[in-house]
């Protein structure tokens, strides 16, 4: 593992924020596709669409800067029949440069392959082969993605069986100035986030889990996580919505209740954590 100065490659990025207009439409709320806000995320980025997900991937961190589903309960049921199939593979729409490759995750210990559309959430083979496209990955905490993190997908399937149909939006948050990078290629996430919307109530909120071994979680405000993402996810939604977060399912872990935190409450204990860590 090697460690990425961010802001020396971000710096020469295009000064004109990118609204993406993609035959996608289908995997957005409205069939409208977030604005990047931030420049210095829109260089080297690129629009793949998929049967059941929606990518748009930056050439600077060779992973997504997110990846959207529309999630229906016809969906989950029907992907709930389907066996897993490992079929991790190079995206071959992205030029090489610019894309993570099978290599750059081999031997890596402590960080998996993170699916950011789940495999779990298509409905079709030919969708779950495309969910394991390197463009819809990112390397996550090996406990995290098998724990946690499993637990919130799994709860947000629940959700889409319960209220018919949702959307989500999943993405990497690189914070600080020095980001870890992945065989010299591929950088780290500092944290994860997946933004649910429920279409009946037109409300949303957030999941943010640092990406590390944890077995808790924040809830953000669109609003917020617009703010620390440098993205507008849902420009057709109003300022009020976006302050306004619902309620989200809490996971039920293997061995512990997950706890959702508001994002104040979380820092502290992120602070406790890392004061814990320097007494040991």
């Amino acid at each position: 593992m090697k460690t990425f100065f961010l802001g020396a490659v971000l710096a020469a990025a295009s000064l004109t924020a990118n609204a993406y207009q993609t035959n996608c439409a289908d995997s957005y709320l409205h069939g409208t596709a977030p604005i990047i806000t931030n420049a210095k995320l829109a260089q080297k980025t690129k629009v793949l669409c998929f049967q059941e997900f929606a990518v748009v991937h930056s050439g600077i961190s060779r992973t997504a800067l997110w990846s959207a589903e529309h999630l229906t309960a016809d969906r989950v049921k029907a992907a709930r029949e389907l066996d897993r199939v490992n079929s991790f593979h190079a995206e071959d729409r992205l030029e090489s440069n610019d894309r993570a490759e099978l290599g750059d995750y081999a031997h890596q210990r402590g960080l998996d392959r993170g699916h950011l559309s789940p495999s779990g959430d298509m409905a079709t083979p030919s969708a779950q082969l495309e969910s394991f496209s390197l463009s819809n990955i990112l390397p996550q905490d090996s406990i995290l993605n098998r724990h946690l993190w499993a637990d919130i997908e799994k709860s947000v399937r629940r959700l889409a069986e319960k209220r018919g149909d949702i959307y989500t939006i999943t993405g990497p948050l690189f914070s600080g100035g020095t980001v870890r990078q992945l065989n010299g290629r591929v950088l780290v996430p500092t944290r994860i986030f997946k933004i649910v919307v429920d279409t009946r109530t037109g409300r949303g909120a957030a999941y943010v889990a640092d990406n590390e071994p944890v077995d808790d979680y924040s809830v953000m405000s669109i609003a917020e996580l617009e703010q620390v993402a440098g993205i507008n996810f849902f420009p057709g939604m109003s300022d009020a919505a976006k302050r306004d977060a619902m309620p989200l399912p809490r996971p039920t872990t293997r061995g512990y209740s997950s706890q959702g935190y508001g994002s104040e409450e979380h820092a502290l204990k992120s602070i406790t954590r890392s004061i814990q860590h320097l007494l040991r």
